[in-house]
């Protein structure tokens, strides 16, 4: 990354693409935007899960940043898996059936998707000053737009509080993005918003304004980054995954919130008879919400955000509560 900066004149923008070495066919768009006065560098990801459209067009707006008006340097990569994005690929890279959110911070000898985690880790996450990685439901989910970081790091708390989407959840949760706090001490969210495959320009604005107030935050830009806004935080996210395969029929929507017991939704076999209806384990607030009606055995049904007054219940499938976030 910082050899892309140096040939990045100050006050001036470069946009590229970028082989991997040792990734034959994998080509990476970039855009590097440096200010005139040098400064903090933030790194802005999207794309790691290839159909969350939202995320990857405003990552693409950002790029339109006017470089005179920056403090330090905005490198963008606006879609780290590209075999995911160019078949449209649900959760995982299509190369070796691996969710590249899992792999950070990846292994130089392992699969495609670990091999291509550890060079994004070494070459651009653990080089920049702050880490946002951008995503949103993907093809079958929806979802509330949230953000979430390593769990008692509180730069990226702040970091997150400044992007302020209107659900924070602190993570646990290893193999992420994020992963380069531990490794680093960096400070990185990932932050979430729209899905099912659209592009909504309300939701695509708030993830763009949301990174520009995280600059004002960290100093890339010039004035305040504004007023605290209403975030809920959440101690964790309580999801359910699916028992077995059949037909899902939901009956709450992303964003609701459900009391400990509520139903949730009902599994169905192909011939209709009922599986298993599910029920919230505690109170809280669906985040995400896979739409879909085929579900496939250990599929994720519904995640809700558990807030920080009570704890974030670990269970299995089999109608059982684990966790899955990013």
């Amino acid at each position: 990354m910082f050899e892309l900066i140096q040939a990045t004149a100050p006050g001036t923008t470069t946009r590229g693409t970028l082989d991997i070495p040792g990734l034959p066919d994998t080509r990476l768009p970039y855009v590097v935007i440096r200010g005139v006065e040098e400064g903090p560098v933030l790194l802005v990801t999207a794309g790691v899960h290839g159909a969350e459209y939202a995320s990857i067009d405003a990552a693409y707006l950002l790029a339109g940043t006017d470089p005179a008006t920056l403090r330090g340097t905005l490198v963008i990569l606006p879609i780290v898996n590209p075999s995911a994005f160019w078949q449209r690929s649900i959760y995982v890279c299509p190369i070796d059936g691996r969710n590249l959110n899992r792999m950070f911070p990846g292994r130089v000898l392992g699969t495609y998707s670990e091999r291509l985690a550890a060079w994004l880790h070494e070459t651009f996450l653990s080089r920049a000053d702050a880490l946002i990685d951008l995503h949103g439901g993907d093809l079958v989910e929806a979802l509330a737009p949230f953000s979430i970081y390593v769990r008692d790091h509180e730069p990226s708390r702040q970091l997150a509080l400044a992007v302020g989407l209107p659900h924070l959840i602190a993570s646990e949760s290893r193999g992420m993005t994020y992963e380069v706090t531990r490794t680093h001490g960096i400070p990185a969210i990932i932050a979430e918003a729209s899905g099912q495959g659209l592009r909504g320009a309300g939701d695509v604005d708030l993830l763009r304004q949301g990174v520009r107030r995280a600059m004002r935050h960290l100093g890339l830009l010039a004035g305040e980054a504004g007023a605290a806004r209403n975030v809920t935080e959440y101690a964790g996210l309580a999801w359910l995954s699916a028992p077995a395969s059949g037909l899902w029929h939901p009956c709450v929507e992303a964003g609701a919130r459900v009391a400990r017991g509520q139903p949730l939704g009902t599994l169905r076999a192909l011939d209709g008879r009922d599986l298993q209806t599910f029920h919230a384990q505690d109170s809280g607030t669906v985040l995400f919400l896979v739409t879909s009606l085929a579900m496939n055995e250990g599929d994720p049904l519904i995640g809700i955000g558990v807030p920080a007054a009570q704890p974030a219940p670990v269970v299995t499938a089999g109608g059982e509560v684990g966790r899955l976030e990013g």
